[in-house]
């Protein structure tokens, strides 16, 4: 949509543009009119509107919703739809992960599914989701992998259908999706909020859409419910009408002051823009800034110049993209090449497209006129020269470098690119100066400058609908003098050329693309042309001459079913007309009751007929189209070549068969008629005085009659009218308006950021990256074997490998749950309390715990670490020692019966370690040496005996056996610790056949 037109026009020019956004303004008068009565229909079914809100995220959007969620009341009031970037061949996990964080039910979109209030909606993967009267519908999208926009998808469908309901939220993500959703939503009066940026782990979608200066609200994510229930608890209920006065000695102009004020700040006249669209506008800005009255509202402009330009930009929305409507320029790409045959050779051809917003729509025509020149003969030089405008000096500068973001690679054709277009390192596009040379860029005012003239082509689409319709009469004669002979005129689907079809003959209906008719002036239409365009208005469109009917077929449907009325009753000269006296049918020979008339020709039966049948005619065909019943009239007299005829007029009212009802049958039967009144000079009612003074009274009371009828009917009938003309332009406007809103949604649905597409390829890569590691992670813990469980700071179980069901009997559906709700097997009363110490001290729990089934699990409690080294929980791991344990038991066990071997062997014997530390002793050494085997054990060697008792050499022959140097002894001969001699001898012990790092001593004294 051009810069120079307003939003969309929503109601009737009529209604109260004061009413509160989705509340009627309740009617002044007693009397119910039509309109009253829809509007107070619309009233009832007010109850089951309710706001409904989408809330848009990609990558790092989930902390903003826990956020949001968890600030909102458990029944705000509202429906909310959350729409993210889902691997398409995942499963969504999101509605559980939502359901943490609110009381609402949180579930899955399905076709079909109605929405509700207090209720929360998430998009599936691989699906487009879009609403329809409150009802949530699911689309196969079309678009590649990557390329896919379901934010901005779903956003249009909102705006269309909730209209001022809707409200959407733009959170963290990457890229640009639900920038123009959000536009959309703004269009259509819903409400704009988005996250701020500083607050949001990926800032680029909120940056995106905070570029559009069309948001209401930019805050942190915890902020927004707070807002959002204010914005909605707050409506504007109490605004006076526009009616009522300011004071008592001046009225109200609120709506002037502030299209004075917009004049004088940017130099641009909004007066002759549609009413209610200024008005939906205003109101907007006003909700925005919870503002009630008019008149404040006009004090806070004039206090806030910023104010004044946010809603000259509200105003200007522009809504445009290359090539709009493909088939559109495809049919006036078909109509260029006569147009461009027709120049001259070395001629100019001289293009304007008013209101070209960013100049993505100027450019498209110069490229078909570049091409248009490559189809015609070589030889034939032309030069293009193309007028593009517009009100808005920024679009205008943007316009004028032509450079064009990498998303416009959805709109032009990859042979446009390389012709037109340079690669920029960026990766955005410029448009070559080939292209940029033939457009000129200016500032413009459709309504007050001067047009350019001597056009070949006037491109003005989706700009005229914006305007009033005094302001499009004005134009349309503007446009028909600004082109050449058969030059053409392209206007936007929504747009006509009612009033002035005159002026330009119809190529293409669907596409609105017209040649000029030359046959038609236009200037003659013009006041004080050509300035002034917007003060005086211009003269309304001559009268066209009223459709003559075609002479009738002597053969055909039509045809035969009048033979057969007029056979089931007449054989008389007649006719058939309908009840404006217009002839459709002629049977018999009728021209001594019928005449042509003088003049253009015509069929109009009060036209043609004689002098004498004028008033009889005229009475009977009102009679019986008012009573719907035969009338006759008896001895009419009718002047003929041969004399006076008397005859019999007879006007029957038709209403069978169906397809000639409400038609009149005239027949005209010849009566008997005396010679005297046959050869009468005068009619015979005027031979004397008596007979005029009697024709001319009952004229005169037929006339009366006639009169008085005819001013009742008007007068019962005016009202009517107008009520009927007012809805018939009510109706044509909300049309109008709502194809324009069809075709723009159409556009916008269309329009893709390549940009946006390659950002959301890398993180749907980086997010196949991540299920491919979580895939791993998943088989990694499984293939361990190892019960773990992932708790939060509350204690509560986010994820958990299935080994621990042995443990615990845990489920799928209690992650989300308390882990002090579940028992355990184990033999351990602490573990609440271990892991309530682990996450409060950062410290980690170790212990080896026994399970009711007599297993064995060492059991670990480790802080839950994120990567930027936040504790966010603990992780308990369970590894089976079940085995080792056992394994434990039987060493044990083993050792004590070696142990009672030795101690109850009748050889002195003791066991040593490596390091000569006595392990087992056996009781004939004690006895023998007199010492105490239980205190001997875990004492050195030394500890055998006095001091003075040579261990030296014995030590020596152990540690050498130890080291492997050494062999056994047996005959080791020592001075015994009772002066008698000790004879020695050692082996390793060996177990398995490896030795066991223990050595077997005996002492035996010698007598």
């Amino acid at each position: 949509m051009p810069d120079a037109a307003p939003a969309y026009a929503e109601d009737q020019e009529n209604q109260d543009p004061k009413a509160p956004i989705g509340v009627e303004a309740p009617p002044v008068e007693t009397q119910v009119s039509p309109r009253q009565l829809r509007l107070a229909q619309r009233q009832e079914n007010a109850a089951d509107k309710f706001p409904v809100v989408g809330l848009g995220g990609s990558a790092g959007s989930l902390q903003a919703f826990e956020a949001i969620f968890r600030a909102l009341p458990a029944a705000p009031g509202m429906a909310f739809v959350v729409v993210m970037h889902l691997a398409p061949d995942q499963p969504s996990e999101l509605p559980a992960v939502l359901q943490r964080f609110t009381p609402m039910p949180v579930r899955e979109a399905t076709d079909g599914l109605k929405l509700r209030p207090n209720h929360v909606y998430v998009i599936p993967p691989d699906r487009d989701l879009g609403l329809l009267h409150g009802t949530l519908l699911l689309f196969q999208p079309i678009q590649a992998r990557g390329h896919r926009l379901p934010i901005d998808f779903f956003f249009q469908s909102l705006a269309k259908d909730a209209r001022a309901r809707a409200i959407c939220i733009i959170c963290s993500g990457m890229g640009a999706d639900g920038t123009l959703g959000l536009k959309m939503v703004m269009e259509n009066f819903g409400m704009v909020m988005v996250q701020s940026p500083a607050t949001a782990e990926y800032d680029a979608m909120p940056r995106s859409a905070i570029a559009t200066e069309f948001v209401d609200y930019v805050l942190p994510a915890g902020q927004l419910p707070a807002k959002l229930i204010e914005y909605l608890h707050k409506p504007l209920l109490a605004r006076p009408r526009r009616e009522q006065a300011e004071s008592v000695s001046q009225p109200a102009h609120a709506l002037q002051k502030i299209f004075v004020l917009i004049r004088a700040q940017t130099g641009h006249d909004f007066s002759f823009y549609k009413r209610n669209t200024v008005f939906r506008r205003i109101e907007r800005r006003m909700n925005a800034h919870q503002i009630q009255e008019f008149t404040h509202y006009v004090r806070y402009l004039q206090e806030n110049p910023a104010e004044v330009e946010a809603l000259f930009r509200e105003l200007l929305i522009g809504v445009t993209k290359f090539f709009r409507d493909a088939d559109a320029f495809q049919a006036l790409q078909r109509q260029l090449p006569p147009l461009l045959r027709g120049k001259p050779a070395d001629s100019v051809v001289r293009a304007w497209a008013p209101g070209c917003s960013t100049g993505e729509e100027a450019y498209s025509l110069a490229m078909l006129l570049l091409e248009g020149l490559d189809s015609i003969a070589p030889t034939q030089y032309l030069k293009i020269q193309l007028f593009a405008t517009d009100i808005n000096p920024a679009a205008i500068d943007f316009a004028r470098a032509g450079l064009y973001p990498a998303s416009i690679t959805a709109d032009v054709s990859p042979e446009r690119l390389r012709r037109f277009f340079v690669r920029q390192p960026d990766g955005s596009y410029q448009i070559t100066k080939e292209v940029r040379d033939v457009v000129i860029f200016a500032v413009h005012n459709l309504t007050k400058d001067a047009p350019f003239t001597k056009l070949d082509l006037l491109c003005c689409r989706n700009l005229l609908i914006y305007l009033s319709a005094e302001l499009q009469k004005n134009l349309l004669p503007v446009f028909h003098y600004a082109l050449n002979p058969s030059a053409l005129l392209f206007l936007g689907p929504s747009e006509n050329l009612t009033g002035y079809q005159d002026l330009f003959i119809p190529l293409d209906i669907k596409w609105k693309i017209s040649r000029r008719n030359d046959a038609s002036a236009s200037i003659s239409r013009l006041a004080n042309f050509p300035f002034g365009l917007a003060q005086h208005p211009a003269t309304a469109a001559g009268a066209t001459l009223p459709m003559s009917s075609s002479s009738p077929r002597k053969s055909g449907p039509f045809a035969a079913l009048v033979q057969k009325t007029l056979l089931r009753t007449y054989t008389p000269p007649a006719v058939v007309i309908n009840t404006k006296g217009e002839i459709l049918y002629v049977n018999g020979r009728t021209g001594r009751y019928l005449e042509p008339a003088p003049g253009l020709g015509g069929l109009n039966l009060f036209e043609m007929a004689r002098e004498e049948l004028n008033y009889e005619l005229s009475a009977a065909v009102h009679q019986a189209s008012t009573t719907r019943q035969t009338v006759v009239a008896e001895q009419v007299q009718v002047k003929t070549d041969a004399g006076y005829q008397l005859l019999r007029l007879t006007v029957h009212y038709l209403d069978q068969p169906e397809q000639l009802a409400g038609l009149l049958l005239v027949a005209f039967e010849d009566q008997p008629t005396p010679k005297k009144i046959r050869t009468a000079k005068v009619r015979p009612t005027e031979a004397g005085r008596d007979g005029v003074v009697e024709a001319l009274d009952k004229e005169l009371k037929y006339t009366k009659h006639r009169l008085q009828t005819t001013i009742e009917e008007m007068e019962s009938s005016l009202e009517e009218l107008k009520s009927t003309n007012e809805e018939l332009q009510s109706a044509n406007e909300e049309l109008q308006s709502t194809n324009e809103e069809a075709m723009t949604n159409k556009e916008e649905m269309q329009s893709l950021n390549e940009e946006l597409m390659t950002l959301n390829m890398q993180y749907l890569s980086k997010t196949e990256e991540l299920s491919q590691a979580a895939n791993d992670m998943k088989n990694l813990l499984d293939a361990t074997e190892i019960a773990t469980v992932f708790l939060d700071n509350d204690m509560v179980i986010k994820r958990f490998t299935p080994t621990m069901n042995r443990i615990m009997h845990l489920q799928p559906a209690d992650v989300g749950r308390p882990i002090t709700h579940f028992a355990s097997t184990l033999r351990y009363e602490t573990l609440a309390q271990d892991v309530r110490q682990v996450i409060d001290r950062l410290t980690s729990v170790e212990a080896t715990i026994e399970t009711t089934a007599n297993e064995w699990f060492a059991m670990r409690i480790l802080p839950y670490r994120t990567l930027d080294n936040y504790i966010s929980g603990a992780v308990l791991t369970f590894t089976e020692v079940s085995g080792l344990k056992h394994l434990e038991a039987r060493l044990r066990e083993s050792t004590r019966l070696a142990e009672s071997i030795i101690e109850t062997m009748h050889e002195p014997l003791l066991v040593l370690d490596s390091t000569l530390t006595i392990q087992t002793v056996s009781q004939t050494l004690a006895q023998q040496f007199q010492l105490d085997a239980a205190r001997l054990r875990g004492q050195p060697l030394a500890a055998l005996g006095p001091a003075d008792w040579n261990h030296a050499a014995l030590s020596e022959q152990l540690q050498a056996l130890f080291s492997g140097t050494g062999e056994a002894f047996d005959n080791l001969r020592l001075p015994g610790p009772t002066g008698r001699p000790v004879r020695a001898f050692a082996r390793r012990l060996i177990s398995a056949g490896q030795p066991t790092g223990h050595v077997l001593l005996g002492l035996e004294v010698i007598d």
